[in-house]
């Protein structure tokens, strides 16, 4: 049996280190709103310490958001670069 193994950053034109902070920022947005979502959820049953846990939770995600995005910021403009040199 051979496994074939794609090459992604060609296929999509795309650093893999790129690609990976893009993937980190969209993954802990949706765990931050899936906290927000227990949190409620916790509330709603009266459980006040859980509900803390998940905001606390929800809390940490938006932290690496923040931190995503502004890495995101200062690299964006060298990945767009390299897209263009590499068409």
């Amino acid at each position: 049996m051979t496994t074939r193994t794609v090459d992604y950053q060609q296929v999509t034109n795309t650093k893999d280190e790129y690609f990976d902070l893009v993937s980190t920022l969209y993954h802990k947005l949706k765990a931050a709103k899936t906290y927000a979502s227990y949190a409620q959820d916790a509330k709603a049953c009266g459980d006040q310490e859980l509900a803390q846990f998940f905001q606390q939770c929800q809390q940490s995600d938006l932290n690496r958001v923040d931190e995503a995005k502004r890495l995101l910021a200062t690299r964006a403009p060298q990945h767009s670069k390299d897209q263009k040199s590499s068409r």
